[in-house]
C-alpha cells in the first residue's frame, strides 16, 4: 500500500504494516541518481524516520539494478565553480551527506535489498544500511577511480568500517566488480539468496524487524555509529573537499568522457 501524501517522482514508498519500502525509481536509467533522486529519497527517509507507525525500512531498487551510481549525464547541469566545473563539494554537502546521515541516524532498522549492480554512490547507500541482503547475481563496485574520481557518500568510511583496509583499498583503487558470493565472504553483505527469492527474503527480514524491539534496535545503532562511524561527519567533509579537487583534474574530464563514449579512458595523471 502507497501512502497517498507521498507523491515523489523517481521514489516509491510502500507499506505494509509497520514496513515500509522505499524503492529507487529510475529503472531506465539503472536507477543512476540525479538530483530529483536525491531529493526524493531524502523525503522519503525524513518520512519514515516521523511516521509512528513505520518501525522497520528497506531500500531497493526498481528495475534491473539497486543503482548504477550517479548519472553523469546530469552533470552539466549542476552548479558549476568559478573555474567551470562542477561544484561536486555542494552536490554531495547538501545532496547526498544529508541521506547517509538520515539513515544512519534514523531510529530504525533500514536493511538495503540488492539486486543488479549497486555501484559509486548506489553502493555507498547499500553499506550505509544496517543489514544488506543481496541476489546471487548482483554485485557491489566502487567506480569512482575508473573516471578520476575517489570514493565518495560515505564509502570511505562504510567500506573499511566493514572489510578493513587491505580489501578497502581493493575496492578504491582497482574499481573492480566485487560479486555478491565475494561480499558475503568478506564480511561486506550479510546475506544472499536465489535472484528469485530476494523480495520475498527481503520481505521476510523487514516484517521481522518490524516487529521486533524497535528502541533495542535504535540502542544497538547508536551503540554502532559510535564506535565505527564518530569521525563520519569529518570524513564526509574530507570526501566532498577531496573530490572536488578531482573535478578539476584533466584526468576527471577524460574519465567522463570515456565513459559517455563507451570507450577505454587514457589517463595521464593530471
Amino acid at each position: 500500500m502507497s501512502d497517498p501524501d507521498m507523491k515523489l517522482e523517481t521514489v516509491n514508498v510502500l507499506f505494509d504494516g509497520a514496513a515500509a519500502t522505499i524503492e529507487l525509481n529510475r529503472p531506465q536509467a539503472l536507477n543512476a541518481w540525479n538530483k530529483q533522486l536525491a531529493q526524493d529519497l531524502l523525503a522519503a527517509l525524513r518520512h519514515a524516520a516521523e511516521s509512528e507507525r513505520v518501525r522497520a525500512v528497506c531500500i531497493t531498487g526498481a528495475g534491473r539494478a539497486f543503482s548504477s551510481g550517479a548519472d553523469l549525464k546530469d552533470m552539466g547541469s549542476e552548479d558549476l565553480t568559478p573555474e567551470g566545473r562542477p561544484d561536486v563539494f555542494k552536490a554531495l554537502t547538501e545532496r547526498y551527506h544529508p541521506i547517509m546521515h538520515a539513515i544512519r541516524e534514523l531510529p530504525k532498522p533500514v536493511i538495503a535489498a540488492v539486486s543488479g549492480g549497486a555501484v559509486g554512490i548506489g553502493c555507498s547507500l547499500a553499506l550505509c544500511c544496517d543489514l544488506v541482503i543481496a541476489a546471487e547475481s548482483s554485485y557491489f563496485l566502487l567506480a569512482f577511480v575508473n573516471i578520476g574520481l575517489a570514493p565518495d557518500g560515505g564509502s570511505s568510511v562504510f567500506v573499511p568500517a566493514r572489510v578493513g583496509m587491505a580489501r578497502a583499498a581493493e575496492m578504491a583503487m582497482l574499481g573492480e566488480r566485487v560479486s555478491a558470493a565475494q561480499a558475503l565472504e568478506w564480511g561486506l553483505i550479510n546475506r544472499v539468496v536465489g535472484d528469485g527469492d530476494l523480495a520475498s527474503e527481503s520481505a521476510a527480514l523487514l516484517a521481522r524487524l518490524a516487529a521486533g524491539p524497535t528502541r533495542s534496535y535504535a540502542a544497538s545503532k547508536r551503540l554502532v555509529n559510535a564506535q565505527l562511524y564518530g569521525r563520519m561527519e569529518e570524513q564526509l567533509h574530507l570526501e566532498a573537499t577531496l573530490q572536488q579537487e578531482l573535478a578539476g583534474s584533466d584526468d576527471l574530464v577524460e574519465g567522463v568522457s570515456a565513459f559517455l563514449g563507451k570507450r577505454p579512458p587514457v589517463f595521464q595523471g593530471r
